[in-house]
């Protein structure tokens, strides 16, 4: 794949990500049922963190500090905010694709949760990782 191609997937994946946040409630939210341990909102910001961090930390360098564990435990933040954090990752990833020749994507991950693989080979794996928890979010969404 080329960088736009990894662009233009994760920007798909946000604007739906958008369309999903924007059709809950906001009571519901955040709000957890039976063994559903993770809201909405919380899965919606841990999608954030991640791409925040791996692609624009990084790969794009800019300065973004992760905070992983309040991606979970941080409540109540009001769903404008939570589209205009969504619109803004999606700014980010542009950029950051935007600048991405096609050799960078052979280039070692600069981070090894998986062992070392190549940059595609883990953009490939945040893309899936970001469809499994949206599909989670539409599934909540369309449950309450």
């Amino acid at each position: 794949m080329l960088p736009n191609d990894f662009k233009d997937l994760f920007v798909l994946e946000l604007d739906n990500l958008h369309k999903e946040i924007s059709a809950l409630d906001e009571a519901k939210l955040w709000t957890i049922s039976g063994e559903v341990k993770n809201s909405p909102g919380n899965l919606c910001l841990h999608l954030l963190g991640n791409l925040n961090y791996f692609i624009g930390a990084l790969i794009g360098k800019n300065g973004y500090v992760r905070k992983r564990d309040e991606e979970f435990t941080t409540k109540d933040i009001p769903k404008e905010k939570l589209l205009e954090d969504i619109t803004a990752t999606k700014t980010m990833v542009s950029d950051v694709f935007s600048k991405m020749n096609t050799e960078a994507l052979q280039n070692d991950f600069p981070f090894e949760p998986l062992g070392k693989r190549s940059t595609e080979f883990m953009l490939s794996y945040f893309l899936g990782h970001f469809m499994y928890h949206l599909g989670q979010i539409n599934y909540y969404r369309r449950l309450v």
